[in-house]
Formats: structure tokens, sequence, C-alpha cells
């Protein structure tokens, strides 16, 4: 009679308490953004279709090659890999704790019992027992289920964490490769440069030895071949270290990769004429963020809950017997049924210091999400205006380039008709060697930054695709 008394009890206590659920259910916070990027004029909208492999607009089958091995043997990202996989074991974890635990024993003992009452006689005694236990804690007020919230919130940030990883790695190993590859252009550029001025030297050389020239004119045009060789080298070492950066991006020993040197091709660049806001919801780091938000009002409940009774339910059920093979066959069974509700009524603050605890990183997490909107739309206005203005500076260096071209012509024009000096002739020729790098070096920083305008948008500007995801 006493335990369908507990029984029912404890069944009215799960009934009564099996709609609660400590803590509040999570809401994401309103943050109120514009429609558009003001540094991007609004026009109607190319379907410019980039995916997670951004990078094939760039015609680059070199820079595919590297980018696939990213995901291969890229350490860095392998840490993040890692790190999902512990946090979706996090959640198994949490989970496991909704339902019962069920365990089998089995045990034997032999005791001796002696007394003197009437003289001395001693008893044997041997127990065989075998048990099936269950025990189960109900998540009546709603702790387990926070707990697997928090850990589903936390994977969530971990795999956009491991996203972002991905995508920042991608970017870097992108801009490096650009920068590499332009290393190479201005390395031939530098070699054709070499090529004509040693010529030039051994005309100028004949010129002076006949006494047609200045010795200050031959000094000049050797002076410009040793400037020239400096400059070579230097481009050299540059490009060493980016090759060994990007061996290590790729997962490589350094001392064990090569690229092959060749001029950067560079393609036509697209970019929509309206990039809306609304992209930046896929960005990795604001995803990780509103899911950390989400983890945090989690704990929240989960700290609540503790204010509440823990109630445990056990069962068991065995055989007991003097020997083994008595167990099976004539065995005495033995069974028990119970429950147990437990309240802590003095903590000395422990759990309202919890609640603190959790209520404040809560905020934190919001306060973190919303600088973390206020930073993207800070980066990707940054790099619209920078790609809009690079353009612009390319176009004008690209005149300037021209008017530098037509200058040396008409002083070299003027030197082989002995109207001009040789010095005013070289000082057109550097400065048309000048306007040709700095032109080259203008294309790489319009593809960078148009890498940079990828990364900061999410990975692209997929419009179609941003729809699909929702």
């Amino acid at each position: 009679m006493t335990t369908k008394i507990i029984l029912s009890f404890l069944t009215l206590v799960l009934i009564f308490a099996s709609g609660c659920t400590a803590g509040n259910d999570y809401k994401k916070p309103i943050v109120e953004t514009p429609k558009s990027f003001k540094e991007w004029k609004l026009a109607t909208p190319k379907e410019i279709a980039i995916t997670d492999t951004w990078w094939k607009e760039y015609n680059d089958s070199k820079l595919d090659t590297l980018m696939k091995q990213v995901d291969i043997s890229n350490q860095t990202l392998a840490k993040y890999i890692a790190s999902y996989q512990y946090a979706l074991a996090v959640v198994d974890t949490a989970s496991s704790q909704s339902l019962p635990t069920l365990g089998a024993g089995i045990s034997s003992s032999t005791s001796k019992t002696t007394s003197s009452t009437q003289g001395s006689s001693s008893k044997t005694t041997k127990s065989v027992d075998a048990t099936l236990q269950a025990n189960w804690i109900p998540d009546i007020w709603g702790s387990v289920k926070r707990q697997e919230e928090m850990g589903r919130s936390n994977a969530q940030s971990s795999k956009a964490d491991l996203a972002a990883a991905r995508l920042s790695i991608q970017i870097l190993l992108a801009q490096s490769y650009f920068q590499l590859r332009t290393y190479d252009a201005q390395t031939e550029i530098l070699s054709e440069i070499l090529k004509d001025n040693t010529q030039s030297l051994n005309i100028l050389q004949n010129q002076y030895n006949a006494g047609l020239i200045v010795q200050i004119d031959l000094l000049t045009a050797k002076q410009l071949i040793e400037s020239i060789k400096t400059q070579m080298k230097e481009v050299e070492i540059q490009r060493s270290e980016l090759e060994h950066s990007i061996a290590v991006l790729i997962g490589k020993n350094p001392s064990e990769f090569t690229i092959e040197k060749k001029a950067l091709y560079v393609s036509t660049l697209q970019v929509p004429s309206i990039i809306p806001s609304e992209l930046l919801e896929r960005r990795p780091d604001i995803a990780s963020a509103e899911r950390k938000m989400q983890a945090a009002n989690a704990q929240i409940g989960i700290v609540d809950a503790a204010w509440y009774p823990r109630l445990g339910l056990s069962a068991s059920i065995g055989a007991q017997s003097n020997t083994l093979s008595n167990l099976v066959s004539t065995p005495n069974l033995i069974w028990a049924v119970g429950g147990s509700l437990t309240q802590t009524f003095f903590d000395g603050g422990l759990r309202e210091a919890d609640k603190k605890q959790a209520k404040a990183n809560y905020e934190a997490s919001i306060a973190n999400y919303k600088q973390s909107i206020l930073i993207a739309f800070q980066q990707v206005e940054d790099s619209l205006a920078t790609y809009k203005n690079l353009q612009q500076e390319f176009i004008i260096q690209k005149k300037k380039t021209e008017f530098s071209a037509q200058i040396y012509k008409i002083s070299k024009n003027q030197y082989d008709a002995g109207t001009a000096n040789y010095i005013n002739t070289m000082d057109a020729k550097i400065s048309l060697y000048n306007d040709i790098l700095l032109l080259k070096q203008l294309q790489v920083r319009i593809l960078v930054t148009h890498t940079t305008l990828i990364g900061t948008l999410g990975g692209g500007w997929n419009i179609l695709q941003l729809k699909e995801n929702k």
C-alpha cells in the first residue's frame, strides 16, 4: 500500500511539472541596419553566383589547386574541425542525461558467524546475488533541455567559427598568391628593363670610347643597371617569403614547396551594382556571435532550474541464492522501487551568484553580437570605398603611364638627334619604368581588395543562395 502511495505522489509531481521549463525561450534581438551600403550605387542588381568556390572567378588553375589543399592539410583548420567535433560530443553528453541509466551486476560472498552461548559453534553462509537496476532523474524543470539547447548552440557557434577560419585562410591564401604573381610580373618587367639598359650601355660604352659622350652619361647608365639589379633582388626576397607563407597555409614544409614563376594574369573582375546589407546575415563570425548569445540564454535556464526540487526514481529486480546453480534454477526474487525528492534551502548565495553570472554573460553576448554587426558594416564599407577608389586610381595611373611613354619617346628621339643630353633621357626612362611597376602594383591591390570584399560579405554576394539558406 505504501509503495502505491509513493508512486501515485511521484506521478502527480511529474504531471504537474511536465510543462515547466526554467528560463525564457531564446528570442533573437532586433538590430536596426540600413538596407544597403552607402559606398555602393543603387541600380539593377546582376546575379553573380559566387559559392563556396568563390576563387574560381579568377580563372587560375594553380590557385584552384592550392585552395583544395587547405581543407586537406591546413593545421589551423584541423584545430577548428576538432573543436567542432568536441562540441558535437558535448551535445550527445547533454542528451544522454534525459534518459534512464540501466545497470546489471552479479556478486558472490561468503560469511562466517561464531556463537559461544552453548559451546563454541560456527556457521558459514554463502550468497550469490544478481541484480538489474534502473535509475532516472526526470527533467521536470527543463534543466537538461536547456543543457541540450546550450550544447547545440555552442556546436553551431563552433561550426560557424570553423567556416570563418576556412574563409579567412582562403582569403589570405588568395591575396598571398596574387601578391606573389605580382612579384613575378615585376621580375619579368625588371628583366626586360635590365636587358634594354644593358644594350644601351654597350652602345654608350662605344660612344664614350669614341669620345662622343662624357663620362657622366656612361656612369649614369651603369648606376641605373645596378639599381635595377638591386630592385630585382628585393623582389626575390619578398617573393620567397610569400612562397613560404603559402606553403604553411596549405600544410606543406616550405623547404619542399615551390611555385613556378609566372606573370600575373588579371581577369575581368565582377562586382554587382547593388549589394544588399542582408548578405551580412551569413557572415560566419556574426552567425557565431548569434549562437553564443543563444547558448548564454540557455545557461540562464540551467541556473534557474537549480532553485527547484530534484526528483529521482529508481527500480531494481534481482535474484539471490546460496549457489550459482541455484541462482538459475530456484532463485529467490528480490525487487525494489523508490523515489526521492530533494531541495536545497541554503547554499551561501551560490545559486544567486550563478544566476547573476549567467545574466551578465548573456548581456555581454548581446553586446558582442551587436558589435560584430557594426564591425561587419565598417569592413564592407571600407572595402567598397577602397575598391571603388582603386579602380579610379588605376585609370588615372594608366593615363599617366601613357604620358610617361610619350615623354620618354620624345626625349629619346631628341637624344638620338643630338638635341638633348643623356641625363634627361634617362630620367624620362626611369619615370616610365616606375609608372609601369606602379600600374602593376595597383592591379594586385584591386585584386586583394576584391577578395577582401568577398570575405567581408561572408563569401560573395550570391543573392539567390542567401534566400535558399533562409
